[in-house]
């Protein structure tokens, strides 16, 4: 008999003092999961190394594919999300991210099957691996090495990338995702070259020391969003196809991390309809109670409110791209925070920063990331140890 209750622990009502206390940060984080998501940069130097060894120029000898497929779930299934966003709307073959086991009933030897799981024993990658074999699909699989999946890739002969598992799935997307990308590129769908890598790499170290627990909450990004959010529905949303990846992953690490509800997607789809959340119970009605002449700063808002963060990509002017989408996309965005502004919600902005697709996307995924972590510790969480994800395993595998 399983105890639904076993290992659930922690406080409804946030600490925010203990944020600004490194001892207890660490004492509350006893698997390290701050420490984990401070190797992203880290992450993409290992995992660009071990996929140079990997042998992927293979995947070319028969040339373009009719298509790929990514296939894994959770974590490993965004990888598939941003080699769709990163490739963009001009790559030459679709890339279709799947998230069920198998792989979809038209793939064939034409096309190219990328396997993904951090732990190279999910049913989804697994299954996927094997029924790309069958029907003559190419292969290449990305995981922990001596694993379930690298046997797999063995017996189609594929490349497999082996990506050590150092910590959960949801704190490895950079150590999955960028052999995901080189296999990609080696396939001639992606342009991400080894200064995209260094760049995004640096970006990604810069963000997790802006973002350390010994950097206090007036300064650190991270820390200032998890206080924003605490006691809230958060609403994120993206304002393009890349926030829009950022703004799912972060609803991924609050709901894992954090325990909290959220509403995520894309801010395009969120103005057919959910931006109607605004007026609602959560939003304007209970805003407009609020006393005006309140310190923002100072007053803790009572009962459940929304929070909107907004990821804000101004884009990069490719010659690929129009202006008109740009236009659009940011009309939007300043739609909505007029929108949210009018109703009293608070929103918190997220701005990406880079010069490639890849290090704009890190810049709008590291901050939120810390913050998930910042927000479980908070509540006396454990943001790595979540009794409900192990207790579904043990009960579905019964």
């Amino acid at each position: 008999m399983i105890d639904g209750t076993a290992g659930v622990s922690g406080r409804r009502d946030p600490d925010e003092a203990l944020l600004d206390n490194p001892d207890a940060l660490a004492e509350h984080d006893p698997g390290g999961m701050l420490r984990h998501t401070a190797s992203a940069g880290a992450q993409v130097r290992e995992s660009a190394a071990l996929a140079a060894e990997a042998n992927l120029g293979v995947l070319a000898d028969d040339g373009r594919p009719r298509a790929v497929v990514i296939a894994g779930i959770g974590t490993a299934g965004r990888t598939g999300d941003v080699l769709a966003t990163v490739a963009g709307p001009r790559c030459p073959v679709p890339v279709i991210p799947h998230r069920s086991a198998g792989v979809p009933g038209w793939v064939g030897a034409a096309d190219v099957v990328i396997a993904v799981s951090a732990s190279g024993r999910s049913p989804e990658a697994l299954g996927a691996a094997e029924a790309a074999h069958r029907r003559g699909a190419r292969l290449v699989a990305v995981g922990a090495p001596d694993s379930q999946l690298q046997a797999a890739a063995e017996r189609a002969r594929a490349p497999f990338v082996p990506v050590p598992r150092r910590a959960p799935a949801r704190a490895s997307l950079w150590a999955l995702t960028v052999p995901v990308l080189l296999a990609a590129r080696t396939l001639g769908l992606v342009k991400v070259n080894e200064a995209d890598l260094a760049e995004t790499a640096a970006r990604l170290d810069a963000d997790a020391d802006r973002c350390r627990p010994t950097a206090e909450s007036f300064v650190n990004p991270a820390k200032s969003l998890a206080i924003g959010l605490a006691g809230s529905v958060p609403i994120v949303w993206g304002s393009s196809p890349l926030a829009t990846v950022a703004a799912r992953r972060f609803g991924d690490t609050l709901s894992a991390n954090s325990r909290y509800p959220v509403v995520s997607g894309a801010l395009g789809e969120a103005g057919r309809g959910r931006v109607g959340l605004l007026d609602g119970v959560f939003g304007g009605l209970v805003e407009g109670e609020r006393d005006i002449f309140a310190d923002p700063d100072e007053e803790r808002p009572t009962g459940t409110r929304l929070r909107l963060v907004l990821l804000r990509d101004g884009g990069l002017n490719a010659e690929d791209d129009t202006d008109e989408p740009l236009a659009v996309e940011e009309r939007r965005a300043d739609a909505v925070q007029t929108l949210a502004e009018r109703r009293g919600v608070r929103c918190d902005v997220v701005t990406a920063e880079g010069g490639s697709a890849l290090e704009r996307l890190a810049s709008l995924i590291a901050v939120p990331d810390f913050a998930s972590i910042y927000l479980a510790l908070a509540h006396g969480l454990d943001p790595m140890a979540v009794p409900a994800i192990t207790e579904m395993k043990e009960l579905a595998n019964q």
